[in-house]
């Protein structure tokens, strides 16, 4: 999977922002932490649920149980927001 062409991940120096832009049907931004940044870094060169779930928990200090539900909680809501390529 990957992130669709019209959603581009932004960092500001403080957040992490995944901007819609050109075409996209969502009109809002997403908001997060360094996680989220490099769950999105992976998203914008292909990946899979596995893949982010080894990164997560080889960068961080988590439990594979939170690390997969985070990644699935992600996922899912930037599927309801179109910002996936399956």
């Amino acid at each position: 999977m990957k992130l669709k062409t019209q959603f581009v991940p932004f960092h500001t120096g403080e957040e992490y922002l995944l901007v819609p832009v050109g075409g996209a049907d969502f009109a809002g931004l997403v908001r997060g932490n360094e996680t989220l940044g490099v769950l999105l870094e992976l998203l914008k060169n292909g990946t899979d649920e596995a893949e982010m779930v080894r990164t997560i928990r080889s960068r961080y200090d988590v439990h594979e149980e939170t690390a997969v539900r985070d990644v699935k909680k992600l996922l899912s809501e930037l599927r309801s927001i179109g910002a996936l390529d399956e």
